[in-house]
């Protein structure tokens, strides 16, 4: 086990004299930090930098968020993607207003209880904002204790976890907050998955993988789970004043963003549903394209109407409205149809 003086005092040192400059490291509101955090969350650093300092600007504080309707929300989100991580925020975010008169609650049990809040936000949030002594165990400190400690154990499982912040508690008993932030940056700069600056690290004596040259063995990967593929069509409709049909979505995933109608293609054909015109209707094929989630991979065809159609003829459903192509951006679209509308609608139909 490591010494936690020696160690401790190694790892800060670097820290302090070679962290990244990010705007959440740069401020004391536990606001913006849980913001930081929630936007972390599977996205890159330089991905979301842009997104904070928009998010912040809109929604300065909590109350501002916590008036915001779901749309802006999403719309201020759009392309980060995990639109759940959004929409829990926002649930969280209106309950601290409501219940703890727009203070984020330094009592941990308080602050874990809101929506979207797991064990890794919750301690991040508490220990760099209120210095609260909680560890933090994200992927980036999974694999830095795996190899300090030749540790082969799965760090999927939630014992792994929490063995992990049993270990780490004596680290944070002071300086939680930076503490935690240099593991994470140590994992993110130097102890990277693929390939380690071993020779660089800061910590390289203390290292058990390192002197048994078994760092990339570390940490222990399970299995991958083999991503479901889907096979969709995305039908581009037009009508007589130039607009273009969308729908808001009602699955789980992605739930209330918009879309083109889109389908699984081994499913019958839903836009007959809406009104016979649709029934004997040209549309020609266009492009593919896919978008890959976490566990699932959309295999997109996308098909265009050949001819506009007379609007007064279509009865829609209460989730289908009828956009000004020129609107897009009032509507909150997912990165794949984004795609599309660039592809489709600015190049093909402005010739």
């Amino acid at each position: 086990m490591l010494h936690p003086t020696t160690f401790k005092k190694d790892l800060l040192h670097w820290f302090e004299e070679n962290q990244r400059q990010m705007p959440w490291r740069e401020t004391t509101n536990p606001y913006y930090i849980w913001l930081s955090e929630v936007m972390l969350q599977q996205t890159q650093v330089n991905t979301v930098r842009d997104y904070y300092h928009r998010f912040i600007k809109q929604f300065p504080t909590i109350k501002d968020l916590s008036q915001a309707n779901e749309d802006e929300v999403l719309k201020m989100w759009e392309g980060l993607g995990y639109y759940s991580r959004a929409r829990n925020f926002h649930t969280a975010v209106k309950e601290v207003e409501h219940t703890y008169n727009g203070i984020v609650p330094r009592d941990p049990e308080r602050f874990g209880a809101l929506k979207g809040v797991g064990p890794y936000t919750q301690a991040a949030v508490m220990s760099i904002a209120f210095d609260l002594a909680l560890p933090t165990v994200d992927g980036n400190v999974f694999r830095v204790w795996s190899r300090l400690n030749s540790d082969y154990r799965d760090t999927k499982l939630q014992s792994t976890r929490r063995a992990f912040e049993e270990e780490l508690q004596p680290f944070v008993r002071s300086e939680a907050g930076q503490f935690n932030q240099a593991m994470m940056e140590l994992g993110a700069m130097v102890c990277t998955p693929k390939a380690p600056l071993c020779l660089f690290c800061p910590v390289q004596e203390h290292c058990q993988a390192f002197s048994k040259g078994t760092v990339m063995d570390l940490p222990v990967k399970p299995t991958k789970v083999k991503k479901k593929i889907k096979e969709m069509h995305v039908y581009i409709i037009e009508n007589d004043e130039n607009e273009v049909l969308v729908e808001q979505r009602q699955a789980k995933l992605l739930n209330g963003m918009w879309q083109f109608p889109m389908f699984e293609a081994s499913k019958d054909n839903p836009l007959k549903n809406i009104v016979d015109v649709f029934e004997n209707l040209a549309f020609e094929y266009c492009k593919s394209i896919k978008h890959q989630f976490t566990h699932l991979t959309w295999d997109i065809k996308v098909f265009k109407l050949k001819a506009r159609i007379d609007k007064a003829q279509v009865k829609l459903t209460s989730n289908m409205r009828w956009m000004d192509v020129d609107e897009k951006e009032l509507y909150n679209f997912p990165v794949v149809m984004t795609k599309i509308y660039e592809s489709l609608i600015d190049r093909k139909w402005r010739e």
